[in-house]
């Protein structure tokens, strides 16, 4: 049949032809057109983190360690993936690691904590070797390896190590009383001093001036003090702007002063391993334990050990009646003659108080009764006070 312009209708086998031949070129652009998403998904799935190299990475993440101010900055970043984990336990970032990314408080403390700071030690931080020595000497009472650590840490010119080592060989910590080594300690604070410690200066001073381990010399110990004083003075003006009540105070606020100068300055940083001790030794009670009264072999434990009375050292006893007590009240007890002095200062200068009679030790190490004179006639085991 035609049409009116002369073109024959299409028949069936005609129409049938051109179905299967639109079917089959549709089909031939669908395989085409999925392969060209294919190769469109493949450019768009590379990943040009992978194409980094390590040098890098390495270089950000040590960066980023060594400026890190809480420990989540870098470990949120190490967990994301597993490359990046693997990089930043690298010794090179390890060893850049800050004292702020190594802060672990006492009640988070864990074997996982250890191996970290045992990785970052091994890795050349110093910062870590001395916080892990501290924490296997007093803590874990693992004696020779921290002081070990303290010692690798101490001859990087460690101050702090430096000044740790004098306190324990001034207390004979971790030994006998008879194994006080009170030269050492002299020359320990002294090297310490020369790196800059003020805490050291100031144990410096106090031992020129009472000649203990070292001959004395009063006019050179004052002013060694006067010069910690100084440092120190200097130090609270650098790490804070100086307030606009920075004055010279009265008589009656100088239990407020860490200076002899007279100014109201605020007290210094506590280092995190000393405030880690002080949390140790609070979870654990040791603090309340203050009985120095003559015990037996089986209630040795039950008294337990003291801690030195300056709220930001920490320190414990290693043995029994090591540390010194006040020469006038007897209630409190100290590790160094630094904490003694700023403890003063702080607050025992306001609550010391004379008593007619207290518990002193004898030469034995047993507790025993005296009175204050007899008592500052032993320089071992009392400290005297400074107005």
């Amino acid at each position: 049949m035609r049409t009116r312009s002369g073109v024959c209708y299409q028949t069936a086998e005609i129409k049938k032809t051109k179905i299967r031949n639109r079917c089959y070129y549709s089909y031939n652009n669908q395989e085409e057109d999925e392969i060209w998403c294919n190769k469109r998904r493949r450019r768009r799935r590379i990943d040009y983190f992978d194409e980094l190299p390590d040098d890098i990475l390495l270089t950000i993440l040590s960066e980023l360690s060594s400026t890190a101010n809480i420990p989540s900055d870098l470990f949120s970043l190490a967990l994301t993936c597993k490359r990046l984990y693997n990089l930043a336990l690298n010794p090179l970032v390890l060893s850049k690691t800050s004292p702020k990314l190594l802060t672990v408080k006492a009640k988070n403390w864990s074997e996982s904590c250890h191996r970290f700071l045992k990785q970052c030690s091994d890795a050349g931080n110093i910062e870590a070797t001395y916080t892990l020595g501290m924490i296997r000497f007093y803590c874990l009472e693992k004696r020779e390896s921290g002081r070990l650590l303290m010692a690798k840490a101490a001859m990087n010119s460690y101050a702090p190590a430096l000044y740790s080592l004098a306190v324990i060989e001034f207390n004979g910590s971790g030994r006998t009383k008879t194994d006080k080594d009170l030269r050492a300690g002299v020359a320990l604070c002294a090297r310490a001093a020369c790196l800059g410690h003020i805490d050291a200066l100031r144990e410096l001073g106090h031992c020129l001036q009472d000649g203990y381990g070292v001959p004395r010399n009063v006019t050179q110990g004052r002013r060694f003090m006067v010069h910690a004083n100084a440092r120190e003075f200097v130090a609270a003006l650098y790490s804070r702007p100086p307030p606009s009540s920075l004055i010279l105070c009265q008589a009656q606020q100088l239990k407020h002063l860490l200076s002899d100068f007279g100014c109201n300055i605020p007290p210094p940083e506590v280092h995190m391993v000393n405030r880690f001790l002080t949390e140790w030794f609070e979870i654990k009670g040791t603090r309340d334990v203050d009985d120095v009264v003559e015990a037996g072999p089986h209630e040795e434990d039950a008294l337990g050990l003291r801690l030195c009375s300056h709220a930001d050292c920490g320190r414990p006893e290693t043995r029994k009646h090591e540390f010194r007590r006040c020469s006038v009240c007897g209630a409190v007890n100290y590790c160094s003659r630094a904490c003694q002095a700023l403890d003063w200062k702080l607050r025992h200068q306001a609550d010391c108080a004379p008593l007619e009679e207290f518990i002193v030790v004898d030469t034995d190490g047993n507790g025993v009764h005296g009175d204050v004179a007899g008592a500052e006639d032993d320089d071992e085991d009392v400290m005297t006070m400074e107005s």
